[in-house]
């Protein structure tokens, strides 16, 4: 007698139900991906950082490319070999400057250094008692300062140069690193200038296959707002520090070369130039030169309140989107990715703006009919 065979539980499926998921098999095949995903990350780890700030620059500087191989008898090769010369000119330059600079000049600025105690400051202009506000309370700070004498308050200022000092001995170590980095991200926007039109040409492909006609669309929203922050921020930032720099070397301020350098990285971190071209204008009346001290803190005052009206004006150019999203994406991607995210913030915040906005609007009216 033959016994009844056991069903096959692995195989057999309800009347009517379709075929069963293979489970193990879905979730070891999902654990593969996301392993050689890890692992791909972790290699082209130390690239990133370089491959996004060549992708900002050759996305903001693109249509200037274009422009500039329509005029070498559209030759691309002769216009990406200018663009790389110009980028090496842009950035490789103004870092062996400050670093030749700083080089040379150890000794007279030790030397300054160890004269800060020897300085007096002179009494507080009749100015500054009528500033609104806080006119009064300047004017006792510096007389209270004058009373005190630079050799009393040197003992307390030490400490903190020192501090600074290590600080600065600490970066030295990462020049090298940095010269690299540099060159490296010249290298890639070199290598994208080149095949632009294959990348743009995939990044479309990868965003119409992830989400239709939105994620093409949205793609090149990322286009525009990165060309709109480079507008924005960028270009507010070298009009800034190169207006501050002139300042500087027209009143006589010494080292101005170095100290537009420190204007720009601070304009592109939305400090502004007013940390280094307000001690200039002290240090201009301090050393009782009234006149340039005057017109240095003229040109001040307009050098910090061009981009109230020129980054507007220059991101409205490159890409419609709301001044308040682009300004708070600048801020907190630079706070949460470094530098690189003056451009990564405003990116994500754009994409993530723009789908809310299409989602909201694509909704299906669900307003009863009257009655």
């Amino acid at each position: 007698m033959n016994k009844p065979r056991r069903p096959d539980l692995t195989t057999s499926t309800p009347a009517g139900a379709g075929p069963r998921t293979d489970l193990p098999r879905v979730t070891l095949g999902v654990l593969c991906i996301a392993g050689l995903i890890l692992a791909a990350f972790w290699v082209l780890r130390p690239f990133i950082g370089p491959a996004i700030w060549a992708a900002m620059i050759v996305v903001a500087t693109w249509p200037l490319m274009r422009r500039l191989q329509t005029r070498l008898w559209n030759r691309r090769s002769a216009a990406v070999a200018v663009m790389t010369l110009a980028l090496l000119i842009l950035f490789v330059l103004p870092v062996a400057l400050i670093i030749a600079t700083l080089v040379q000049n150890t000794n007279e600025i030790s030397a300054a250094i160890k004269q800060l105690s020897q300085l007096r400051m002179p009494t507080a202009p009749a100015w500054l008692a009528a500033l609104p506000l806080v006119g009064e309370r300047i004017r006792v700070f510096w007389e209270t300062t004058v009373a005190a004498g630079s050799a009393e308050l040197w003992p307390q200022i030490q400490p903190h140069v020192g501090q600074v000092a290590r600080w600065l001995l600490a970066q030295v170590g990462g020049v090298g690193f940095l010269m690299a980095q540099v060159l490296l991200i010249v290298v890639m926007s070199a290598l994208m200038y080149s095949q632009g039109e294959v990348a743009a040409g995939g990044l479309l492909r990868f965003g119409r296959r992830l989400a239709g006609e939105h994620g093409e669309a949205t793609v090149v929203l990322v286009g525009q707002a990165i060309r709109g922050v480079a507008l924005g921020v960028g270009v507010t930032a070298v009009v800034q520090s190169v207006l501050g720099g002139i300042g500087l070397a027209v009143a006589g301020v010494p080292y101005a070369g170095l100290l537009s350098g420190a204007m720009l990285v601070l304009c592109l971190a939305q400090v502004g130039p007013v940390l280094v071209l307000l001690p200039a204008v002290v240090w201009l009346y301090w050393t009782g030169d009234h006149g340039w001290g005057t017109f240095l803190a003229v040109v001040t005052v307009v050098v910090c309140t061009l981009d109230n009206f020129l980054r507007p004006m220059l991101i409205r150019m490159g890409a419609d989107l709301p001044l308040l999203l682009i300004f708070i994406g600048v801020i907190g991607g630079l706070l949460a990715f470094g530098l690189v995210g003056i451009f990564v913030g405003p990116v994500v915040l754009a994409v993530v703006y723009t789908l809310l906005q299409a989602w909201v609007l694509e909704a299906p009216d669900e307003t009863p009919p009257p009655g």
